[in-house]
């Protein structure tokens, strides 16, 4: 089964999904920004998700974590939790 390790972090609004990426990208880190802004609980382990594999996330969520490049912040992702940052960090084939 292919599994894929994670972090998000999971804002109200695109406008403020994209100036917290413009932050990481400007050197900010991506654990800080989680601590202080993310709505998900996750936010205590800096947005880190763990290990999952396919079905256990929201569609939109999951075909990016399933697709994009590793170790890059890949966002706003619009769900219905709302708006989202997120880092692959591992993936198995």
């Amino acid at each position: 089964m292919v599994t894929a390790s994670a972090r998000h972090i999971l804002v109200d609004t695109e406008e403020q999904c994209i100036k917290l990426k413009n932050q990481i990208e400007s050197g900010s880190d991506f654990a800080e920004v989680a601590k202080e802004y993310s709505n998900c609980p996750s936010k205590m382990q800096g947005g880190a998700l763990g290990s999952f594999g396919r079905g256990q996330m929201v569609q939109e969520f999951e075909e990016v974590v399933f697709s994009a490049e590793l170790n890059k912040v890949q966002g706003p992702v619009k769900t219905q939790f709302g708006y989202h940052l997120l880092e692959v960090t591992k993936r198995t084939d």
